[in-house]
């Protein structure tokens, strides 16, 4: 064989090897937004369970986490279910609660997360006036108002344990178009809006 022939020949190595890659790439990226799809599916079903009964229903028999909430944002018409952990692996399958933050239907600021290319995708549409809802697992929905958005680094946030509001924060990944992880968070903020019994 000619050195040519060798050169030639390891050119095409070489992209096959690239294009096998990032058909994987594109594989991973599809499995991941299906699963992401179907696990929203699988929550509702156990979310109308809870509502029914107010136990914490597992979505599939082996889940660490349950249902605790659904947020909407109707002007978007999206919505999501609400997992009780905030574990990467909670993570995969839908929006989390933070573990420092209060519980939905208590009188305390609620701090929801999910990946940005998934579940929270659309927080980068909400304006600020946009009426988010709340449902607990009483099945009572709590009105909150986008006041406004902020982008942090993970470990400025001005979040913590002790703020005892009436606030709702929506966190996700910074910024939306960027294929990885990095420091930044995006924060929705929204208030709670006064209902008419109260």
């Amino acid at each position: 064989m000619s050195a040519e022939q060798a050169l030639h020949r390891g050119r095409r190595t070489l992209a096959l090897f690239i294009m096998l890659a990032g058909i994987i790439l594109l594989l991973q990226g599809g499995f991941t937004v299906a699963k992401a799809h179907l696990s929203q599916t699988l929550l509702q079903q156990s979310w109308d369970k809870t509502l029914g009964s107010q136990d914490n229903t597992r979505p599939w028999p082996w889940a660490d986490t349950w249902p605790v909430a659904k947020i909407q944002a109707p002007r978007l018409g999206k919505s999501n279910i609400v997992l009780a952990e905030a574990g990467g692996e909670a993570l995969a399958f839908g929006p989390s609660l933070l573990n420092a933050g209060g519980r939905p239907g208590k009188a305390e600021d609620i701090l929801i997360s999910a990946h940005k290319n998934t579940h929270f995708s659309w927080l980068k549409d909400l304006k600020s006036g946009d009426t988010l809802t709340l449902q607990d697992p009483t099945g009572d929905e709590k009105s909150y108002q986008v006041t406004g958005m902020q982008v942090v680094r993970f470990d400025a946030s001005g979040i913590s344990a002790q703020n005892k509001g009436n606030r709702l924060a929506l966190i996700t990944c910074y910024p939306f178009d960027a294929g990885f992880g990095g420091p930044l968070r995006y924060i929705v903020w929204a208030e709670a809006v006064p209902s008419a019994t109260s």
